[in-house]
């Protein structure tokens, strides 16, 4: 055996060392994690669809004011629809804008909050003005709106896309006849809608987050 094949045989190959393989995965694993965020800074760059623009509308909220559109302009806000003697669903949902409402604070006015009655018979300014007392609401962001039934309907409905109504035949005080979508509606500054989030998924919330924040940082 040559000098030159004794060495060779003798001198440790790189891949029998543990150390190789396991440098070999971190730079793997280092190549995955620089794609990951790279994609997923493309998808963030995107941006968020246009899903239509809302009519006017103008109800009255929670301190006796008229509100609506107009005042909405130039900021972007996160819309919801409940109503205040609702047992099931609507506490939740109002609490989830609340947990919207703590983790926006930041953003000031340049994000706002508007909930919609669909029991505006019921739903007087005074009782709206409780129920946002009771989930802490900052009536400086959060708005509760009531009004005409018919108009709100019509703005919910033909507006936002969302169901609200009552079963056919049912009066005014059966509570459990009532019903609406509990979707989160996203919408711009110039009052075009940007999404829809399912109250019930938490990645979806936790998407509308994310897409409000950066709604509210592009508004003039």
């Amino acid at each position: 055996m040559s000098a030159a094949s004794s060495a060779t045989a003798h001198a440790p190959r790189l891949t029998q060392r543990p150390a190789f393989w396991a440098g070999l995965a971190i730079t793997a694993l280092g190549f995955a994690l620089v794609a990951t965020l790279s994609l997923t800074g493309m998808r963030g760059a995107q941006p968020l669809p246009q899903l239509g623009a809302l009519p006017d509308f103008t109800f009255t909220r929670q301190d006796g004011q008229p509100f609506g559109r107009e005042q909405l302009l130039g900021q972007a806000y996160v819309a919801n629809f409940v109503f205040t003697r609702c047992p099931t669903v609507c506490p939740v949902f109002t609490q989830k804008m609340a947990k919207l409402q703590e983790r926006t604070a930041a953003l000031g006015p340049k994000l706002r909050l508007v909930s919609f009655s669909v029991d505006p018979k019921y739903d007087t300014p005074e009782r709206l003005a409780a129920y946002g007392q009771k989930y802490r609401a900052d009536f400086a962001r959060w708005s509760f709106l009531t009004g005409d039934y018919e108009r709100l309907k019509d703005t919910i409905v033909q507006g936002f896309k969302i169901s609200m109504g009552r079963e056919a035949g049912a009066s005014e005080d059966d509570i459990p006849s009532i019903f609406h979508g509990t979707h989160f509606v996203l919408v711009d500054a110039t009052g075009q809608i940007r999404g829809y989030y399912d109250s019930n998924d938490p990645e979806a919330t936790e998407r509308l987050m994310g897409d409000a924040q950066r709604l509210a940082s592009a508004a003039k």
